[in-house]
């Protein structure tokens, strides 16, 4: 089948910060620091905007909650908010001292999770609004999460990475809740099921969870990416390892690094895509250690990807990344594409 691309009509203004596929469907939110959030609906090979919905400020993560109904943001407001879709009305569910700067939905769990740079993550139980949110104190300012089928993993600074059992945290947090509604902060000293180091010397940027429960990939500012598995067994943990991308050769002979921004993984086939602060999007077979494919430049640093649930559609988010030293750009390389994908175009080479 012959791939096509696309570029959605109608893009934010201003730096996009994230981009989420709806679980069952081909509808996808944008977040941007324009202080909205963005619903679109594809159709065939164009998108339609169907919602915008502002914020007080920059908005740096949005997800999609149990239903195609409801979605959750956060931001620079330091809110965490529920957005209802269909009756396009936003209610706060609670306020991180900080900016916050990523959000994550669990349907198995019925758990919103809230990362801010006040150091702490924010669980909320979306399914009894009679608990109070748990506030778990952070080592380190996180920088990503994300959510596996069982687990959570942070990301934070000073190498710190944290990841938790879905499961604990959800029992854990209910109780905790459930113990007393007096208190303004609702702290809960939970110990990680894993504490790690980060395998990247220099700043996370991006965390990613495979599918399969079995892992995860994280991005760095220096022009590398790592995986690495759950299993803390020794055997597993040597699987382990690290590779330099996103890099390319100025005319004079030097070697350019850039932020590897954005991570997803391919929901059916497990494979990942990477993009870059150069410009480009390149899938990874992170078992077989080798790079599927890269595709064309984009006209700007690449800010956020996503895949669709079905895995046929890959979203590529590009906003001014300033990685040139150039501060002044105009609104038009704002942009969302869409590339369908073809047939084993994102299998793994080592699958057969």
């Amino acid at each position: 089948m012959a791939t096509s691309q696309f570029e959605l009509s109608d893009p934010p203004s201003d730096a996009i910060s994230a981009i989420k596929f709806a679980p069952t469907s081909l509808r996808l939110l944008v977040a941007s620091w324009n202080k909205n959030v963005y619903l679109y609906k594809l159709q065939g090979t164009s998108g339609q905007l169907l919602q915008k919905f502002e914020h007080r400020a920059p908005v740096l993560d949005v997800c999609w909650g149990e239903n195609e109904q409801e979605a959750y943001s956060v931001g620079l407001d330091r809110d965490v908010r529920k957005i209802d879709l269909q009756n396009q009305s936003q209610i706060v569910l609670s306020s991180h001292t900080a900016g916050a700067k990523s959000i994550a939905y669990s349907s198995p769990h019925k758990l919103l999770i809230s990362a801010s740079w006040d150091s702490t993550l924010h669980i909320h139980h979306t399914d009894d609004s009679t608990l109070v949110p748990s506030i778990i104190p952070l080592p380190s300012k996180p920088f990503s999460i994300s959510l596996s089928p069982t687990k959570l993993v942070v990301a934070m600074a000073s190498r710190a990475v944290h990841i938790y059992d879905l499961k604990s945290l959800a029992v854990l947090s209910s109780q905790n809740g459930a113990l007393s509604t007096e208190s303004p902060g609702n702290k809960l000293d939970l110990d990680p099921w894993q504490r790690r180091e980060s395998s990247l010397k220099f700043m996370t940027r991006a965390v990613a969870c495979m599918p399969n429960d079995s892992g995860y990939a994280s991005s760095s500012i220096e022009g590398r990416v790592a995986v690495e598995w759950f299993d803390p067994s020794t055997e597993s943990q040597k699987r382990k390892y690290a590779f330099k991308c996103h890099r390319q050769t100025s005319p004079e002979g030097v070697d350019v690094i850039y932020p590897v921004n954005a991570l997803a993984f391919h929901p059916v086939h497990g494979t990942f895509a990477s993009g870059g602060g150069d410009g480009f999007v390149a899938l990874w077979d992170g078992v077989a250690k080798r790079r599927i494919r890269q595709y064309q430049r984009y006209p700007a640093s690449v800010a956020a990807l996503a895949f669709s649930a079905d895995g046929k559609f890959l979203a590529v988010a590009v906003s001014p990344g300033f990685e040139d030293g150039k501060e002044e750009r105009g609104d038009e390389v704002v942009k969302v594409f869409v590339r369908e994908l073809g047939d084993g175009e994102a299998k793994g080479k080592g699958a057969k």
